[in-house]
């Protein structure tokens, strides 16, 4: 899906924030897609991914009253929504869910341009190697490369600054590309 401007969701956001659910359903459609992605490469468990993907919206549009566009732009703000909502649920669930639950990431990936990404490797390749990474390695490595997010996005989502964001993704990558080579030679 391509982009749409940024002064288009401000005008759909400024409706919204006067009451017009219909504007915030326009949203929702749009971001559907990216954030639900970005839960699921988290929880990896296809009903918890669309619960708490429906809780961030909900999260979102509550709030929404409160967004101030001046402060950052309306997809970090709702990815950070998304992001401390997956942060909640890890709190009150207490154990790690296994990354072989649920969809595959290919079925997530379906028809969006990120397949590029994951395209020539195994599914259980990929997955096996993000096991490898800290939590916060696999947050920085699903927003750059998956989502599409500059730095200063990253760092306005996680409330890190960008040179500490570039060490990590920079170590996480060199992780990537060893554990990746160690499963090719088995």
């Amino acid at each position: 899906m391509l982009e749409k401007p940024e002064k288009e969701i401000k005008k759909l956001v400024k409706k919204a924030k006067g009451g017009e659910s219909d504007s915030f359903g326009l949203i929702y459609d749009y971001y559907l897609t990216r954030i639900y992605r970005f839960v699921f490469l988290k929880v990896t468990n296809k009903e918890e991914a669309e619960d708490i993907t429906q809780q961030v919206f909900m999260k979102a549009w509550e709030a929404l009253p409160r967004f101030e566009s001046e402060r950052s732009p309306f997809i970090s703000w709702l990815f950070r929504i998304a992001r401390n909502t997956v942060i909640d649920f890890y709190r009150t669930k207490k154990h790690n869910l296994s990354l072989d639950e649920g969809i595959g990431v290919d079925d997530v990936l379906e028809n969006s341009p990120e397949d590029i990404f994951f395209q020539n490797q195994e599914k259980a390749q990929v997955i096996k190697s993000l096991e490898n990474l800290t939590d916060d390695q696999k947050e920085v490595v699903t927003l750059r490369f998956v989502e599409g997010f500059s730095y200063k996005e990253i760092s306005v989502i996680t409330e890190k600054n960008q040179a500490s964001l570039r060490i990590m993704q920079h170590r996480a990558i060199k992780k990537l590309k060893e554990v990746y080579k160690e499963l090719e030679n088995k």
